[in-house]
């Protein structure tokens, strides 16, 4: 899994990101990639104005940071609910958007949910992240409609198999 991706994330001279389990230290540097994010500029703004990645999610949840393994820097996260099994949370950096972050991270959720004994996961999407989502092999099974105030608009729902 690590050979395309590997290339394409490290550059000349940089090791691959490592994927590591986020801790309550790592709060304030996701939510500010939350909160920054460019996918949710215009009328998606309102739905990450105030959102906060706290020490308690963190520790609630099964939080995965891709970071760069030289300075540590942050370049996109997930998060996995067990109960029941979705993709809770998955942002990439506005810099390393492109550079086969989202893709490492899909990966490694998928071996973090194999390891959980799930065969499927759930994913809510971002409008935008559609064809991300259908990218990597999820499969389209409806739209979540929106619930104003927290969501303005309809989303799509995809289903993530999990290798047999």
């Amino acid at each position: 899994m690590t050979s395309a991706i590997t290339r394409s994330v490290r550059g000349p001279h940089r090791a691959a990101p490592l994927v590591r389990r986020a801790t309550a230290g790592d709060a304030r540097r996701l939510t500010r990639l939350v909160r920054t994010s460019r996918a949710y500029e215009g009328p998606y703004a309102p739905m990450v104005a105030g959102y906060r990645v706290g020490p308690d999610y963190i520790e609630a949840h099964r939080v995965f940071v891709a970071a760069d393994r030289d300075d540590d820097r942050v370049l996109g996260f997930y998060a996995l609910t067990l109960q029941p099994p979705e993709l809770d949370l998955m942002f990439v950096a506005d810099e390393a958007q492109g550079l086969g972050i989202g893709r490492l991270l899909i990966g490694h959720l998928r071996e973090e949910a194999g390891r959980a004994g799930l065969t499927g996961i759930r994913i809510v999407a971002h409008p935008p992240a559609e064809g991300f989502y259908r990218s990597v092999g999820a499969e389209p099974t409806g739209t979540v409609r929106a619930n104003p105030p927290a969501v303005l608009w309809d989303r799509p729902e995809f289903l993530l198999p999990l290798g047999a």
